[in-house]
């Protein structure tokens, strides 16, 4: 553990090389402090963890699509322990009822009055786990909780708390027993990304760490409920130039008209892409997002609000356009 940082630090420098030009200024210590907590838990990872962190402190949501087995529970369970605040794990099921997630009102024969009971959705971090497992009817009751922090049942509205994110699993190559996410539920989520195996080199740390006992040990929150409201709020003072707003924009559009593209991305798509490069800015101690930075995070962002016309990867759709939109 004691070269954790230097680990840290050359895994930044592989995710995002920082091309002349960059005004760097330094890596917010908060920050620091949960990458280091974070990586005593999971080895490699760094590049689904910063797109993680961006979900988070940009105000998203975060969906990992992946095979079994490659970390995503542990990763989600990761972030949310490092945390100071409530966290609720909901295993998604097709049995699963839109009040298991929500909550509901209970009859109180002593007051004679409906109680409501929070659901599981009324702490800081919720992960749902194989969310593709359950009915389309209980994968919607996250649809207005998702977007507007709240939840609205029997005609009363109960705002959950804050900071509200939710960070969701999925196993694309299970298909037994399994309900698609349907666009407008793909919409709501920020980011959209996989893990991925990892190298020779991760598994065998793995190994190790199972052999001295160390693999899976519990994490100790590192960051107070405050200081992500306060991460949040330098995101959002972030500058974009008006030069970086259009090729946004231009990115977004293309997508609407590409005639190999029957759904493009919503106006929710690039608003997401502006603020998921404000936090990629911060996150790597820059002052403003580049180019550079719209790039790397597109196909996170954009391929899962897409509908190819045909069976093309959403991903290399995503690449494909941005080989064709012009860089200003």
């Amino acid at each position: 553990m004691g070269t954790l940082n230097s680990i840290v630090t050359r895994a930044w420098a592989l995710c995002a090389p920082q091309p002349k030009g960059r005004e760097i200024v330094a890596i917010d210590e908060r920050v620091q402090r949960l990458l280091n907590n974070l990586g005593q838990a999971i080895v490699g990872k760094e590049k689904p963890l910063k797109l993680a962190l961006v979900a988070l402190f940009s105000g998203g949501h975060a969906l990992l699509e992946d095979v079994p087995g490659v970390g995503k529970t542990l990763l989600a369970k990761s972030l949310a322990s490092s945390i100071d605040g409530t966290f609720q794990r909901v295993q998604f099921t097709p049995d699963l009822l839109p009040s298991d997630v929500t909550g509901t009102n209970i009859w109180n024969p002593k007051n004679g009055t409906f109680d409501f009971m929070a659901g599981p959705v009324f702490a800081n971090v919720l992960l749902a786990d194989e969310i593709n497992r359950a009915t389309p009817r209980t994968q919607a009751s996250l649809l207005e909780v998702m977007e507007e922090h709240q939840v609205t049942i029997d005609g009363t509205t109960h705002k959950v708390q804050e900071p509200f994110f939710v960070i969701a699993t999925q196993n694309p190559v299970e298909y037994q027993g399994t309900f698609p996410l349907p666009e407008a539920q793909l919409d709501r989520f920020a980011l959209s990304f996989s893990l991925g195996y990892p190298t020779e080199a991760e598994e065998i740390t793995m190994l190790q760490r199972l052999q001295s006992g160390t693999l899976g040990a519990p994490l100790q929150p590192c960051l107070s409920l405050e200081e992500v409201h306060a991460i949040r709020k330098g995101v959002a003072k972030i500058y974009v130039s008006d030069a970086l707003q259009r090729y946004i924009l231009a990115l977004v559009r293309t997508t609407r008209e590409d005639k190999q593209i029957t759904l493009g991305v919503s106006p929710r798509g690039a608003v997401a892409l502006q603020k998921a490069a404000q936090a990629l800015t911060y996150l790597e101690g820059r002052t403003y997002p580049e180019p550079d930075d719209v790039k790397w995070l597109a196909a996170a962002v954009l391929s899962h609000r897409l509908i190819p016309a045909s069976g093309q990867s959403r991903v290399q759709i995503v690449k494909r356009l941005l080989d064709t939109v012009a860089v200003p």
